[in-house]
């Protein structure tokens, strides 16, 4: 495909050396969704484009060219959001691990750029930071197209209630527990009450952040694949 724009707003998603004096930059931008981009002679020393092109940096991008790969023209930066911990930084990778490994390229998602803003803003605040990371888990699925039904069992479609456990079966949806706490195909249980948390996007409670936690890690391994994400590694 043909492609060229000026000055879209952008984010660096990952980065790495591109033949002798250039980066392939993987992008995630408002208009065009996950492109690649070859940054000419990015690594020479008098390059002012290495620096821009740094993670969890609003950036305006342009570029131009045709393929899988274009060629980036400009890279402005600003710097009103930035991620200055290593803490924060190791969920930042893991944000964009889930773009790079989920979101296809040149597919347009608007509103999942808008919602990449929200969760890096929410995880430089130490107690929103899982809550916001959740909730980016939840919308992410959803904007591409495999979205939770977390209000709703699968097949009934009965109200999720308080105080009634369900199980996930992954490509099906929540299913209500026997009364043993078992259910036949289910990978993972949780709460009622965690469901309809989420729902809300209202993770205030410990339990259910931390029930969604799994939750969500479970639902994200059948989408993945058995690939571990590089990014945990940062945790150990």
């Amino acid at each position: 495909m043909r492609s060229a724009q000026d000055l879209e707003p952008a984010f660096v998603l990952n980065r790495r050396p591109y033949r002798e004096t250039s980066l392939l930059v993987e992008a995630f931008t408002a208009g065009a969704g996950r492109i690649g981009l070859v940054a000419k002679g990015a690594r020479r020393s008098k390059s002012q484009l290495a620096g821009a092109l740094e993670p969890f940096r609003p950036l305006l991008l342009s570029w131009r060219g045709a393929g899988e790969l274009f060629t980036l023209t400009l890279a402005e930066r600003d710097d009103s959001l930035s991620l200055p911990h290593i803490w924060q930084v190791k969920s930042g990778f893991y944000v964009n691990e889930l773009l790079l490994r989920l979101v296809h390229r040149h597919d347009p998602f608007p509103v999942l750029f808008e919602d990449y803003r929200q969760v890096l803003r929410g995880i430089l605040v130490p107690e929103r930071e899982e809550a916001a990371l959740r909730v980016f888990e939840k919308r992410l699925l959803a904007a591409i197209g495999y979205g939770l039904s977390l209000d709703r069992e699968a097949g009934t479609g009965a109200p999720v209630v308080r105080g009634q456990r369900y199980g996930y079966r992954h490509g099906v949806g929540f299913v209500r527990a026997r009364g043993d706490g078992d259910t036949p195909g289910a990978g993972i249980t949780v709460a009622g009450d965690t469901l309809m948390a989420l729902a809300r996007e209202e993770l205030e409670a410990p339990g259910a952040l931390r029930e969604a936690k799994l939750l969500m890690r479970h639902v994200l391994r059948g989408y993945l694949g058995a690939a571990p994400l590089a990014s945990r590694m940062l945790y150990r």
